[in-house]
């Protein structure tokens, strides 16, 4: 059964819905002490799991502007929540965190301008593995197995780093391609 696109009450819309919900909980779960907690790692892991269920959801029945806009608003909430958070909690560095802020901030600055003209501005690939990587750099800092393991853990933030601003690159290229087309398009 397909959702008409307007539509606010849907099964994706749900769990993403949910996804804010806890995230101020999992940000109080993230220990102020060195040694991670198996509490927060789960409630991570399945909000995590749930990113997916909510995509997988909106892929089978059918996507809503409501969804296209709150699902990545909820990625960005819950990843830079829990960054900030480890930062304040000493465990993060601010500046590789502080970078991955600034370019969301741009990012969905410009989704929101070239959406009120209509255009939708998918994620890109890199821009996807730059989530799921930045998870795994969230979940290995709190797990109580890898908590120890700075390099890890500071190495996958890094390389989150290095894929949100290739991704960002990624974003403003097509958008200058675009505006090349439609010039070209105009004057002809």
């Amino acid at each position: 059964m397909t959702v008409d696109s307007s539509a606010v009450a849907t099964w994706a819309n749900l769990v993403t819905v949910a996804r804010f919900l806890v995230a101020p909980l999992m940000f109080w779960l993230i220990p102020d002490e060195p040694g991670g907690s198996w509490v927060a790692f789960g409630l991570w892991f399945v909000l995590c799991v749930s990113d997916g269920i909510d995509g997988y959801l909106a892929r089978r029945h059918g996507t809503t502007t409501l969804g296209a806009f709150l699902d990545p608003l909820a990625d960005k909430v819950l990843v830079l929540g829990a960054m900030f958070t480890l930062v304040s909690r000493g465990t993060f560095w601010i500046v590789p965190v502080a970078i991955v802020a600034a370019r969301e901030l741009a990012i969905s600055l410009y989704r929101t301008y070239v959406g009120a003209k209509g255009i939708s501005v998918p994620a890109s690939k890199v821009a996807k593995w730059k989530t799921v990587v930045q998870q795994l750099s969230v979940g290995f800092a709190i797990a109580p197995l890898t908590v120890d393991d700075k390099w890890l853990w500071n190495g996958l933030l890094w390389l989150s780093v290095v894929l949100a601003l290739v991704s960002g690159c990624q974003y403003m290229w097509r958008a200058h391609r675009v505006k090349q087309v439609a010039r070209t398009t105009v004057a002809v």
